[in-house]
């Protein structure tokens, strides 16, 4: 190294021009194109000219020199072609040193400040090459794909937090969208995507760039903007968003289903079937119900009655593995909410094709129950059939009759005597009232609070349990593997029979066990029988078509699921059903606290649960809903007092419910 040689280093990520004015122990100073001394390692050093200046000539001369010189060596990077550099050379894989790079790019006459512009272009453009001062290797192809698309990327966030950061602080002030140019797709994206799932969104970190560049600390303000923007509805499912619930049907499903139809899958048996349409066959169901999986028949017989529960056979018309299978499995069960129903099945089979509609005959799987005149079980026997519902009831008609209706009083005392069976052998009976919503017109939210134990719903569970029962026994009796339900003993017991408090009630489902799912029959201790399946409902629940695929199996209908394939089919459905209970709970919860904030100021009664720390949980009894009461000074609630407490504030985006007391 000598005085007055033009060198080149890095500072800041940019390469300065610079002549060495003293060397000293590997130290160099030196003077840059930017007119700064400078001291630095000679090891830093990217290239090395042998052309020198005169240092004699003047810092101010010396200056101008290294621009020109910068300035030639720049307008030299525009003819090195980097990529038909590497398209040539890529294929050998192996280091090019930078006076062999230089020829190819400079074949005539090379010199110093060719080097420099190949030194400098590679620097600055590192897609195809591996950038060493001295020398070059190229990236394979593949390598080049994912640099060029993390340089994408790059591009991309930068510009969401510049562009998308000015847009937003715009927005937040002049009041509205409407008010400024529409934003760019992706700006919006990233805040959905960050409102929805917070840090787990992949932008996450965009997201907070932009609101921090707009002048936003809390999350929450993004949702007036999102719904401004069209993003979503003021009332949106967001848990449905957040759980990625799938509502529309795919498309070979759908096509699968109208094929179906068009074809009347149902016309032809899949084996004999025992004709059953001349018995009197009725639904009963909610005033909205369309999906009617379940019917009833009774007749008279020498010795009592034959009690019929028929569920339609859904497994005849969906088979194993088929789109519309693979939509439901995926699905669980039917979401069932206020503002919205999302089925299990495409609407023309549960709504058509797989529903026991008044005059259409449908194959079922039909359970047939001799029962004494004492209302005692005296016999079963579970048959594939064809059956034709003549008239379909509401709960509000079948109550209406309750007490007039021979069929009705009949059906009643069977549903009675079952019942008083189970909770001799140790059954757990939970009886709360069920909340009803719905919305009107307007969007205006209605609630009823619905008695589980009118005559109606009390004889439909029954038989349904019962029906479900004798189901479990069927398929154990034939060693066939199902979704059996279990269920430990409760914790504790806070009274017995029909018994109970309403606090007693509520706080018992606290203290049983979760039900457990298996491939084996073992007891249920809250129902209190020694086997259990849910089989009723296969229009709206997975597992109840499993099962109806099993009873099918043990007919001769079809082939069997096998052990493994249970245990699996339990597995997989573990995130949907917890889907589906998160979804229909929050729900439910969110409708509530809408019509409670057109309530606020309005009195209510309410239950003391439990005390905890810093505040009371209450049960607002009208609405059945969970709340907590601060507790102020005066304050001495013991759980089961009654209180009557004041609405202070509700708001049911925010999941929030402000009492006081009196």
């Amino acid at each position: 190294m000598e005085l007055g040689n033009i060198v080149e280093y890095i500072d800041r990520q940019k390469i300065l021009c610079a002549v060495v004015l003293e060397v000293k122990n590997q130290r160099l100073r030196l003077l840059t194109e930017t007119n700064r001394e400078v001291n630095l390692s000679a090891s830093r050093l990217l290239h090395r000219d042998k052309n020198r200046l005169d240092l004699s000539m003047g810092r101010s001369r010396m200056v101008d020199a290294l621009k020109e010189v910068a300035d030639k060596r720049r307008a030299l990077i525009g003819k090195v072609a980097i990529r038909d550099l590497w398209e040539v050379l890529n294929t050998e894989q192996e280091w090019i040193d930078l006076e062999t790079m230089t020829d190819f790019c400079f074949p005539d006459s090379a010199n110093g400040d060719h080097q420099a512009a190949v030194i400098r272009a590679l620097f600055d453009d590192r897609l195809y090459f591996k950038f060493n001062p001295e020398r070059f290797f190229p990236n394979t192809e593949e390598q080049v794909q994912r640099i060029a698309a993390q340089r994408d990327e790059e591009a991309r966030r930068q510009r969401i937090l510049d562009s998308g950061g000015d847009w937003l602080r715009q927005l937040m002030r002049r009041g509205g969208p409407e008010t400024i140019e529409p934003p760019a797709r992706e700006f919006v994206d990233v805040l959905r995507s960050y409102y929805l799932f917070g840090k787990e969104a992949q932008d996450h970190a965009l997201a907070r760039g932009m609101m921090e560049r707009a002048g936003l600390s809390d999350p929450d303000a993004l949702f007036p903007i999102l719904v401004g923007l069209g993003v979503f509805a003021a009332d949106e499912n967001l848990e449905l968003l957040r759980l990625e619930t799938p509502v529309a049907f795919p498309p070979a499903a759908e096509r699968h289903a109208a094929e179906l139809v068009r074809s009347g899958a149902n016309a032809a048996a899949d084996c004999p079937r025992q004709d059953l349409t001349g018995l009197n066959l009725f639904t009963i169901d909610g005033q909205s119900t369309l999906d009617f999986d379940d019917a009833l028949s009774l007749e008279a017989t020498a010795t009592g009655y034959r009690l019929g529960v028929h569920i339609v056979d859904v497994a005849h018309i969906v088979r194993k593995g088929d789109p519309i299978d693979v939509a439901a499995r995926e699905r669980g069960s039917s979401i069932y909410m206020a503002d919205r129903k999302i089925p299990m099945l495409p609407a023309a089979l549960a709504e058509g094709l797989c529903s026991l509609r008044a005059g259409e005959i449908r194959p079922a799987i039909s359970t047939m129950v001799e029962i004494g005149s004492d209302f005692a079980l005296q016999g079963v026997c579970i048959l594939p059939s064809f059956v034709r519902v003549r008239s379909q009831l509401t709960y509000f008609d079948v109550n209406s009759a309750a007490d007039q209706d021979p069929q009705v009083i009949t059906l009643r005392g069977i549903a009675q005597k079952f019942r008083e069976q189970r909770l001799a052998a140790g059954a757990v009976h939970i009886s709360v009232p069920e909340i009803n919503l719905w919305l009107g017109e307007n969007g205006e939210v209605h609630v009823s609070r619905i008695n589980r134990e009118s005559p109606g719903r009390m004889l439909v569970a029954e038989l349904m349990i019962m029906a479900n029962w004798l189901t479990a026994r069927f398929l154990a009796t034939h060693g066939m593997p199902a979704v059996f339900r279990s269920q430990p003993d409760p914790r504790e017991r806070l009274y017995r029979g029909e018994q109970g408090s309403l606090f007693q009630h509520w706080m018992q489902r606290r203290l049983i066990n979760r039900f457990v799912l298996g491939r084996s029959a073992e007891k249920h201790s809250g129902l209190g029988l020694d086997a259990y399946v849910t089989a009723t409902s296969p229009i709206r629940k997975y597992f109840d078509l499993v099962t109806q695929r099993q009873v099918r199996a043990a007919l001769g209908l079809e082939e069997p699921y096998l052990p493994e394939e249970v245990d699996q089919i339990i597995q997989m459905l573990e995130f949907p059903m917890s889907r589906v209970f998160k979804l229909q709970n929050s729900r439910q919860r969110y409708w509530l606290l809408k019509h409670l904030e057109q309530r606020v100021g309005q009195k209510l009664e309410a239950i003391v649960l439990v005390r905890r720390r810093h505040s009371y949980q209450l049960l607002l009894t009208d609405y059945m809903l969970e709340c907590d009461l601060p507790i102020a000074g005066f304050l001495d609630l013991k759980p089961e007092d009654l209180v009557q407490v004041t609405l202070q504030k509700v708001d049911a985006r925010k999941d929030l419910v402000a009492l006081t007391i009196g």
